[in-house]
């Protein structure tokens, strides 16, 4: 939808015939998930970047909701000693299950802003829970160097943004968290861009033959090829799908700002064909963007270019861009 005259909504059509949503933009100032300061102010980053204004320019209505914080705290415990924020993680996933499953409720597009990546187990949450209800099943892509597939009892770094996929996939081990509405079977989540898996979760992932395309198979058969092929699947079991954007799926030459970069990751022009993709399949129906650290980027370029690729996820395509001033 976006916005006609006296504040009128009305639907907004893709070439491709797709019906688009108002926009939901929520800021989620999450830190806690991992050791190192500055991604609780990647949603602030987001806004600077413009990014309600690359939203906008593709037709697209956007509602700000601002940034949430964090509800009261329970008591909550884990037998890892390892493990640290558990009460603010905890507070920080049921606070966003909410806040998405209200924006999909409503008829919105949520996008996530965060923030580090522990708010997937949040974000992912609420639309599981909003599918559940819809009679649908969800999928899940993740476009991340890292697997993210530890619970709170397997990992040793006690860093809780490395767990949300084992959230999500319905793995033992999170007794401290809201049970996750109809966990996601492996055959529904798609793994892409990884390169940096420990045993332990590599293990796990096979117990569960979850798929990985990892930066082998994208050398291999190229991106366009396994990923038509999992939108093929969405597509078939009337699926939504909710993308999980990690910064460090780009390679850290065009996006700095992150504070697990590896080397080898997507490109440029790589990464906007994912979105393109994304965009002409009409399946996405949410959206994290995760682990910026505005505080190591590069005079902003890390937030440009996520911004520029949530342009390309709502229909901006590349003889769309103008050329940059040298």
């Amino acid at each position: 939808w976006h916005a006609g005259g006296a504040g009128e909504r009305r639907p907004y059509r893709t070439g491709a015939g797709t019906i688009l949503k108002t926009t939901i933009l929520i800021g989620a100032p999450i830190d806690t998930g991992q050791k190192r300061p500055g991604c609780l102010m990647g949603p602030a980053a987001y806004r600077v970047a413009g990014i309600a204004r690359e939203v906008s320019s593709e037709g697209h209505g956007v509602d700000d909701w601002g940034d949430l914080a964090l509800p009261p705290l329970h008591a909550v415990t884990c037998p890892n000693p390892a493990v640290h924020s558990l009460a603010e993680t905890v507070g920080w996933t049921e606070i966003l299950m909410d806040r998405v499953d209200d924006a999909l409720s409503q008829g919105g597009f949520p996008i996530i802003m965060g923030g580090d990546h522990s708010l997937a187990l949040g974000s992912a949450a609420g639309a599981a829970a909003f599918a559940q209800r819809q009679g649908r099943p969800l999928f899940l892509l993740w476009l991340d160097a890292h697997s993210d597939f530890h619970t709170p009892l397997t990992t040793t770094s006690g860093n809780l943004h490395g767990t949300p996929l084992a959230y999500i996939n319905g793995r033992d081990g999170f007794d401290a968290f809201p049970p996750f509405p109809a966990p996601v079977p492996a055959h529904r989540i798609c793994m892409f861009g990884i390169r940096s898996v420990d045993a332990a979760e590599q293990a796990a992932m096979q117990d569960r033959d979850v798929q990985v395309n990892d930066m082998r198979v994208i050398d291999e058969r190229g991106l366009v090829a396994p990923l038509r092929e999992f939108l093929d699947l969405v597509r078939r079991e009337g699926g939504m799908l909710h993308v999980s954007l990690d910064v460090d799926f780009l390679d850290p030459s065009i996006a700095p700002a992150v504070g697990t970069t590896v080397p080898g990751g997507t490109t440029f022009r790589e990464a906007h064909l994912v979105m393109e993709l994304l965009h002409e399949s009409g399946l996405v129906t949410s959206l994290d963007l995760v682990e910026l650290n505005p505080f190591l980027d590069d005079r902003g370029m890390t937030a440009r270019l996520m911004v520029d690729l949530v342009g390309s996820l709502m229909g901006k395509k590349v003889f769309d861009r103008p050329t940059r001033a040298k």
